[in-house]
């Protein structure tokens, strides 16, 4: 059984940072891909960056030179460095992996980040 346990969410001023973590527990995998979503009220929840294995990323436009997607490997962490925040990147933010060799993938609990103006 694997869980995802995330952390590093709260509450920041516009313009600040924040880094996020989240960190697979149970049986060791290297996943195919470790990625970050967010849902804003009222909103879909939608991609905001993902880490392949193959050393790929891609990131919403939105977060384009202010965030950034790392993962380790051997700690079965991905980490989310955010900079430069803004009031829309308020959200609960979901931590995603896939298995290797399936479609499957796991959502982490989610933790919130608010951005005050």
């Amino acid at each position: 059984q694997v869980q995802l346990v995330e952390s590093g969410g709260g509450l920041v001023q516009a313009g600040g940072s924040l880094t996020l973590s989240c960190t697979a527990s149970g049986r060791m995998f290297v996943f195919n891909v470790m990625g970050w979503y967010r849902q804003a009220p009222g909103k879909q929840r939608e991609l905001v960056a993902a880490h392949s294995t193959g050393g790929r990323t891609n990131y919403a436009d939105s977060v384009k030179g202010r965030f950034t997607i790392s993962r380790d490997n051997a700690k079965n962490t991905v980490y989310l460095q955010m900079n430069s925040l803004k009031p829309e990147d308020t959200g609960v933010y979901y931590c995603n992996v896939g298995f290797p060799g399936t479609k499957n993938d796991l959502w982490g609990q989610g933790t919130q980040v608010t951005v005050s103006s």
